[in-house]
């Protein structure tokens, strides 16, 4: 059977132009360097070079064995094309953000009501500091991930409901879920959800499922590729389970607040650069009780005495899967150490959160248009969300003077770097891979510790035992130990670091 798009119809103009806004917004950003870039996000880039260049076609992103590298094979033809540039890798997360939003349309209208659709796609378009860093820097497993589940579950509803029984959609659902389990384990959940929505729906012959089978085979290729090649010890899910079990001395209570209270505001766009007002922290503890609600709602709908048609069947199925796949993707955060540790930077681990935002206002919706008592208290919390999320998304216009400002650093580094014909130098984890990236590698940087020890080298190539020059922030702990071991030297100030010449031996 053909899969028949809806007609766009006023609901769906209306999706459309907040979507373009929520594009255009992200557009400006990135034109004026917001978020700066970073060296996760150069990494990638330079995967992206030497997939271009045709030197390397790395299975996960450098240095590590889970991960996958997705982004650096959409921007390889773009930095074949233009060079090394922020924007070659950016220009595929927007792309990515913009199928995300359609989606997201699709799927809400099929699943609950077109209606819901154009109140997730409005709130999906406003974006905060910490919600567009996930969706544009191409650091790895963020931008990508949320598209790919949201592409999952609409394939998975078509195909349970008939929409679509075509054979290529067996097999690139099999291949989407093959892909998200190389790209990144941190949407299992939704992994697991999509299988349940599939597997319930009967539709799974033995044609159908070879053709699943086929599809998912594909998919991971390059994971079996990558498992082979690091040896099977180091298979990306004993690594991801490893790194998210340890690493803190955090109590239950600690976690809790770092990555509930405190991070699913930031990680659905509520909070402030860096920062979560107080009277922003409502919505941690009202999205688990939403969650929760709407998860109920689709159990006792499953159970209702009269029998469910096979559509209505997998609309509560689907909910069910959103519901209780966002419960989980919480709780497993909050077991983990960076919930504690670092809440406000790994609250990036919630990202494919913002796929269970239309079932988590599912409860609220419904009161809310059935009119009745219930009906405006329903309506004030998705209204205190959506000025929430405006609020968050305007302060962000005032970090881009300095984003701008530390964009002009970094051209004046790499400028002074060409000009003094240095090819060879150390630096910190987070000044070294920007260098060697948007300088095309003319300058390749080793990463010392601040003990100028060897650091964290994702790609072992750059590290040279004797550089030309070290590079250090002004007034950071490396900027410290290199002038406490050269008393005598005067370093030149570029930008903001300190250009020194090679540190005796220690």
């Amino acid at each position: 059977m053909p899969l028949r798009l809806p007609r766009p119809g006023r609901y769906g103009l209306l999706a459309a132009a907040l979507g373009a806004l929520g594009v255009l917004w992200r557009i400006w950003l990135t034109v004026v360097g917001t978020p700066p870039t970073n060296s996760d996000e150069a990494t990638m880039g330079l995967a992206a070079l030497h997939i271009a260049q045709g030197r390397d076609l790395p299975v996960f992103f450098y240095g590590q064995h889970y991960m996958g590298t997705v982004e650096a094979y959409l921007a390889a033809p773009l930095v074949a094309l233009a060079g090394p540039s922020v924007t070659a890798l950016r220009i595929p997360t927007l792309l990515l953000y913009a199928l995300f939003l359609l989606l997201m349309y699709l799927l809400v209208r099929r699943v609950f009501t077109a209606g819901l659709a154009v109140l997730t796609v409005g709130l999906l378009a406003l974006g905060s500091d910490r919600t567009v860093k996930n969706q544009l820097i191409a650091g790895g497993g963020y931008p990508e991930t949320a598209p790919m589940v949201a592409g999952l579950l609409l394939l998975g509803y078509l195909l349970a409901t008939r929409a679509t029984t075509r054979w290529y959609a067996f097999a690139g659902w099999g291949a989407l879920f093959g892909l998200i389990a190389w790209n990144h384990w941190l949407p299992a959940p939704y992994l697991l959800g999509a299988l349940v929505v599939l597997g319930t729906a009967r539709v799974l012959t033995r044609r159908t499922a070879g053709l699943v089978g086929a599809g998912l085979l594909v998919g991971v290729v390059p994971l079996i590729v990558g498992n082979a090649q690091a040896g099977w010890a180091e298979n990306p899910i004993a690594v991801f389970l490893r790194l998210n079990g340890a690493g803190t001395d955090a109590g239950i209570w600690e976690r809790i607040v770092g990555g509930a209270w405190l991070g699913l505001p930031l990680g659905t766009g509520l909070c402030e650069p860096g920062y979560c007002a107080g009277w922003s922290l409502w919505w941690g503890p009202v999205l688990l009780v939403l969650l929760t609600a709407a998860l109920l709602l689709a159990v006792r709908r499953l159970r209702t005495p009269a029998p469910l048609d096979p559509v209505d069947r997998t609309r509560a199925v689907t909910r069910l899967v959103m519901a209780a796949a966002g419960l989980l993707s919480v709780l497993s955060y909050v077991r983990s150490p960076a919930a504690a540790d670092s809440p406000v930077e790994s609250a990036r681990y919630l990202s494919v959160l913002l796929v269970s935002l239309p079932v988590a206002l599912w409860p609220l919706y419904r009161l809310a248009r059935a009119g009745g008592r219930a009906a405006i208290p329903a309506a004030l919390p998705i209204a205190a969300l959506a000025v929430t999320m405006l609020a968050a998304t305007v302060s962000l216009v005032g970090t881009v003077d300095e984003y701008r400002a530390e964009r002009a650093e970094r051209s004046q580094v790499l400028a002074a770097l060409r000009e003094r014909g240095l090819s060879q130098v150390h630096g910190g984890y987070w000044t070294c891979n920007w260098i060697t990236y948007l300088s095309a590698e003319r300058t390749t940087c080793g990463v010392v510790d601040d003990r100028l020890d060897r650091g964290l080298n994702r790609y072992p190539g750059y590290w040279h035992p004797r550089p030309q020059a070290v590079l250090a922030p002004i007034g950071s702990p490396l900027d410290a130990e290199l002038a406490r071991r050269m008393p005598d030297s005067t370093p030149e100030t570029v930008a903001g670091y300190h250009l020194y010449p090679p540190p005796p031996a220690a």
